[in-house]
């Protein structure tokens, strides 16, 4: 059995996985509220004793962040991992720590169809690297290199470079969240989930744009970033939830667009994290695909690159289960997947 594992800010996305005639099958998974623990190894042994305590052949976390030497420190977290530590903690000998867009990655070849959204079809015989661009909690990206054979997954914290504000609106955007952070803003602080909450609180506070009682009753009560999107993806029911996610679109098609440009991903973009999937209506609007070809005298290279929407909430375990299989046949000469065919 194979574990894996993607660590977040505020939860903790635990799964189990076996093969069957190559293939993952997933068995089992379980989200944890991580400020609730101590650490990932206590999680990791309850998750475990509930699932019957199978045995486990290797093991792979997806986490937010550079992993340098098997050693992380969150930073939203009061935790450290360490790979041989948790290795020892828990009695499994092929363990590692991965960036969670490399466990993206990994997954990208895993998906079937069904599990992928195609924004824009472009090329589709492209081939070369690719970039990946995540936006959830945070902003996460990752190249896919393309080596003549596959493509190998490269972490990246490109969502924490500079926000490039490109027209009027977003320049006082930019010059309002300079005065909330004192200083730089990433472009994490504008497409991400946090990142949406502050452009609707920009175009209401800085553009006085409507905000009935019902909609702020609602964004009291229940999850902010959830009721924006499922407000403004409801035609003429809230303007203002409406353009919060027209310009989020507008800020995560033109970073996209960027990577695209910086890795020269002929090969196509991947749009992953959970917050793409939820506001396809706007997505597929235009204003992201607009911003991500707006690139003057290489538009055309946007215009014929693929951009795909990965669909699948799972994709990060299954690329850390089969990072998990691929690393521990490496080292032990066995290979569960080539086995299960």
């Amino acid at each position: 059995m194979i574990l894996a594992g993607d660590v977040g800010g505020t939860k903790v996305h635990l799964a189990l996985y076996g093969f069957e005639h190559g293939q993952l099958v997933h068995v089992r998974d379980e989200r944890f509220p991580a400020h609730e623990f101590s650490g990932l190894q206590e999680i990791v042994v309850r998750f475990l004793a509930e699932s019957g305590n199978p045995e486990i052949t290797a093991a792979c976390f997806g986490v937010p962040g550079p992993v340098r030497g098997g050693r992380l420190r969150l930073t939203n977290l009061p935790w450290v991992l360490d790979s041989r530590e948790l290795s020892a903690g828990l009695n499994i000998t092929h363990l590692f720590l991965i960036n969670d867009l490399e466990a993206n990655g990994y997954g990208i070849p895993e998906l079937t169809p069904d599990q992928i959204f195609t924004l824009n079809e472009g090329d589709p015989s492209g081939v070369g690297n690719r970039a990946l661009v995540s936006a959830g909690t945070g902003l996460g990206e990752g190249v896919l290199l393309w080596n003549g054979k596959s493509h190998v997954p490269i972490a990246s914290e490109g969502g924490h470079c500079d926000f490039a504000a490109r027209n009027a609106l977003e320049i006082e955007l930019l010059t309002w969240l300079m005065q909330k952070y004192n200083g730089r803003v990433s472009f994490e602080r504008v497409v991400s989930g946090p990142g949406l909450t502050n452009i609707y609180t920009f175009l209401r506070d800085q553009k006085h744009m409507e905000e009935p009682d019902w909609l702020r009753q609602k964004m009291e009560a229940e999850d902010p970033n959830a009721v924006i999107g499922e407000v403004g993806e409801e035609p003429g029911k809230s303007e203002l939830c409406a353009k919060s996610l027209e310009m989020f679109a507008a800020a995560y098609g033109a970073e996209s667009g960027n990577m695209v440009l910086k890795v020269l991903a002929t090969g196509g973009m991947y749009l992953g994290g959970g917050i793409a999937p939820k506001m396809l209506k706007t997505m597929r609007g235009g204003a992201f695909m607009q911003a991500f070809t707006d690139k003057g005298r290489l538009s055309e290279l946007l215009i014929h690159t693929p951009v795909r929407i990965i669909l699948e909430s799972r994709a990060a375990l299954m690329g850390a289960a089969a990072y998990a299989e691929a690393r521990a046949a490496e080292v032990s000469g066995k290979s569960v997947r080539a086995a299960s065919r």
